[in-house]
């Protein structure tokens, strides 16, 4: 369930080549250089993110970690996009996207109690 959620969080890593991407990626027109700078490095930091949900699968000592990272990440994305509203179909496919995650991280979660359960109960 963290490489789903890791790969979701690589997707939007393309935006990193350009405004043609980005505007590709969300439905929005960015014309403002600022804006391309900002959209660019959320690329970078949404590559960071993935990657580490990826390497946590594979890694018991880090999937707390990742799974308290890819929470705040999908459901704070989520939480303002449902307070603002209005998006677009590019954003709303953000939308769908992060509430598949969030289906991912509730299993990945039960998955992680459980298996902490079985180890305090084995020793």
């Amino acid at each position: 369930m963290l490489t789903i959620v890791g790969v979701i969080h690589l997707l939007p890593l393309s935006g990193v080549l350009g405004v043609s991407r980005l505007q590709a990626l969300y439905g929005v027109t960015i014309a403002d250089p600022n804006l391309e700078i900002l959209m660019r490095h959320r690329a970078v930091l949404f590559g960071i993110l993935g990657a580490f949900l990826i390497y946590a699968a594979f890694r018991p000592s880090y999937q707390l970690m990742a799974l308290i990272a890819g929470s705040v990440s999908v459901i704070s994305f989520l939480v303002i996009a449902g307070l603002i509203g209005g998006y677009n179909t590019g954003i709303a496919r953000v939308v769908s996207a992060d509430v598949l995650a969030v289906i991912c991280l509730l299993i990945a979660a039960f998955a992680y109690w459980k298996d902490r359960a079985t180890i305090g109960v084995n020793g």
